[in-house]
């Protein structure tokens, strides 16, 4: 059986150590044995097997013993710790404070992070990563911030082949302005690449349609997409677009986190590499370039650490992928809803009156549109097309759930209207001084006027 990794730091692993020693001996070391006593203590202590700290059953030599037991006569418990090796370090001083100080400056910074940022700023003398680990181990900076747990190992899965498998999900980011900016995403499980991805204002079925439609005409049509439970994963707009495609539609069991494993630890990837490094973004799209200046030119061209391949590359082995055409990836992200025509050969969609064909009187026909123009709607009857709806009365041009990103907020003149006011009147009020004489002899004359 393969032994368990050692979570222990290296100061305890020694102290352990000393431990091990020192309850060995501590019979043998009892300074009212006498030297036969001792020897034949120490005789059978060395024939026989010890389960040491890391696990291992081992034996210790007579002279071992005996040299453990001087040590602690003469130095107590300290002298059976073992002491730290004292290697003469290889990387300059200089480089290993500024690895600590970019852990220091943003303590969510990996030891791969932080490798990457000194590389990035061209360093002489980069350390390995390992080195770094080593560093931040022994200077009490491996922790993770906030106190959080290693995530849970599970079985590993992957497909077999690229556009097999996607896997969606959302990620809640930065705050811009007064919204919470949630990432959609969708990741090829067999390569790695990120397929589709999109900053928004939501987890709503306008975001997961920002992701996955550029997706689809880049990247190719998968085989399956794997979401969860969430509402935009349900939506009968996602169902629709599946169906058209040909695609798969698969949700993950509730509580299941085995099944999306890949795009969970691309979120923690996201996370560690690119919002450890994010300032405020103004808007969603400084956010979105930003993040796709990361991950084409950093995590799509870093090898990945389970693949051993860059995601991309792994993404386009077999070739380029067969794209859908333009009107197909159009008619799966149209928008559809039943409705029964009435006597007068009009429907209704979401207050807007439409009149169509007389022969589908008394008939449930599907209406088929994009969310942000109602004032086009296509009439189908059992799959069969039956022309344009006529707009009779249309109050309302956008579909109520297709909610567009905000517009991102004006940009101060750096005029203040009130200021400017303000200021002017001060300036008037200094242009015209106060005559206190004037004052002064109004007054004399309303007196006079009085005493007249």
């Amino acid at each position: 059986m393969a032994r368990q990794r050692d979570s222990r730091s290296p100061s305890e692993r020694r102290r352990d150590i000393g431990l091990f020693r020192y309850g060995l001996i501590r019979e043998a070391a009892d300074p009212a044995l006498s030297r036969a006593e001792r020897g034949a203590l120490v005789r059978s202590l060395a024939a026989a097997e010890h389960l040491a700290p890391d696990g291992r059953r081992l034996r210790v030599s007579r002279t071992t013993l005996d040299d453990w037991i001087r040590a602690w006569r003469s130095g107590g418990f300290d002298a059976l710790v073992p002491r730290p090796r004292r290697v003469s370090p290889r990387t300059p001083a200089s480089v290993l404070e500024l690895a600590e100080q970019l852990k220091r400056e943003r303590p969510q910074r990996t030891a791969a992070q932080v490798h990457a940022v000194m590389a990035a700023a061209g360093t002489e003398g980069l350390p390995t990563l390992r080195t770094l680990q080593r560093h931040f181990a022994a200077a009490g900076l491996n922790v993770r911030p906030g106190g959080r747990a290693p995530e849970k190992v599970y079985g590993r899965f992957e497909a077999s082949r690229p556009n097999e498998l996607w896997t969606g999900d959302g990620l809640h980011g930065p705050r811009i302005g007064s919204r919470t900016a949630v990432l959609v995403a969708f990741i090829d499980d067999h390569s790695r690449a990120l397929v589709g991805y999109r900053w928004g204002s939501g987890e709503n079925v306008a975001g997961l349609e920002a992701a996955l439609r550029p997706a689809l005409a880049s990247r190719g049509v998968p085989e399956g997409i794997l979401v969860d439970r969430g509402s935009a994963f349900v939506s009968s707009q996602l169902h629709r677009a599946c169906a058209v495609l040909g695609i798969r539609l698969i949700h993950a069991s509730p509580r299941a986190a085995t099944t999306k494993g890949k795009i969970e630890r691309f979120f923690r990837t996201v996370r560690d590499r690119f919002m450890v490094e994010l300032d405020e973004p103004s808007d969603l799209a400084e956010l979105n370039r930003l993040f796709a200046a990361w991950v084409e030119t950093d995590y799509h061209d870093r090898e990945h650490s389970e693949t051993k391949a860059r995601p991309l590359e792994r993404l386009l082995a077999a070739g380029a992928p067969q794209l859908p055409g333009p009107e197909l990836v159009r008619e799966a992200f149209l928008w559809s809803e039943q409705r029964t025509v009435t006597k007068t050969a009009t429907v209704s969609l979401h207050g807007n009156r439409y009149e169509v064909d007389a022969a589908l009187v008394g008939r449930r026909c599907e209406l088929v549109f994009d969310p942000f123009d109602l004032t086009r709607i296509e009439v189908r009857w059992q799959e069969r097309p039956f022309g344009l709806a006529i707009a009779v009365e249309v109050g309302r041009h956008v579909h109520p759930k297709a909610r567009s990103e905000p517009e991102p907020p004006v940009s101060p003149s750096g005029i203040d209207y009130l200021e400017l006011l303000a200021e002017r009147r001060d300036r008037e009020l200094r242009g015209s001084g106060i005559d206190y004489r004037e004052i002064d002899d109004e007054q004399e004359n309303k007196e006079q006027e009085k005493s007249g």
